[in-house]
């Protein structure tokens, strides 16, 4: 069983308008995935910097962050990031461009997890939704005409508000989308604009919003996470057209 995560930490600014990285990680640590995608981790302008020391990721928790190369102290690409369980071993990782009238990216990591080799790609889609179609396509694009087919997670904050809008049915010819519920924002969330979406491989076996006391403080979305199984390699066909 593999739990994987997702969470928006709004640069570990609090509904408070508080910035206390330690109360973010203090979350990440209740969530207790094995994989954790990350959006606004880093700093907008300027170096970019993470405002997570990873530094105190790696002394204070059981993670590691995948190392995108962006900075010597960012944790991701266009703020996106990926942690892994030291267990976990990291095979390959590139960084993802998105079109958009922002900056905007994904990234995109090849992982063994079990003696599997599976693929994560975080994401954090653009607020306007002809872009999002836009992003959506590049990035189905980017996985599968340039790359060898995995199993494959898509996480992150999708931006979207509705399962039955046209971007989430762009992933549905490949994927399975699970709407982990409600999660922003954060004190009263309405609104279930943080997914996970899965290839075939895997199965859902639970999916939930994490709900604890500080994570409803510490950023204005509330982290979503799912337990997955997956099928062994060996009976898998190629999928790569």
């Amino acid at each position: 069983m593999l739990k994987i995560g997702s969470y928006n930490i709004q640069k570990s600014i609090g509904v408070d308008a508080r910035r206390r990285p330690e109360r973010t990680l203090k979350v990440i640590q209740e969530l207790d995935c094995d994989i954790l995608a990350l959006q606004e981790a880093d700093k907008r302008f300027g170096p970019r910097e993470s405002t997570l020391d990873p530094d105190s990721i790696l002394a204070e928790t059981d993670f590691r962050p995948v190392p995108f190369d962006t900075g010597e102290k960012s944790l991701g690409w266009h703020g996106n990031a990926v942690l892994v369980r030291n267990s976990i071993e990291i095979l390959d990782h590139r960084k993802l461009d998105l079109p958009t009238l922002e900056p905007r990216g994904a990234v995109a990591v090849d992982l063994i997890v079990g003696g599997e080799t599976i693929r994560i790609a975080a994401m954090h889609l653009s607020l306007v939704a002809h872009f999002r179609k836009k992003q959506i396509t590049s990035l189905m694009h980017q996985l599968h005409a340039h790359l060898d087919y995995l199993p494959t997670v898509l996480i992150g904050d999708l931006n979207e508000w509705r399962d039955s809008a046209g971007s989430i049915r762009l992933f549905e010819e490949r994927y399975e989308v699970t709407t982990p519920g409600r999660s922003f924002p954060s004190p009263l969330p309405v609104g279930s604009l943080d997914r996970i979406i899965t290839s075939p491989e895997f199965t859902v076996q639970q999916a939930g919003v994490h709900k604890s006391r500080t994570a409803r403080v510490a950023s204005d979305h509330l982290p979503v996470w799912a337990h997955l199984t997956l099928e062994p390699a060996g009976h898998l066909a190629d999928r790569s057209d």
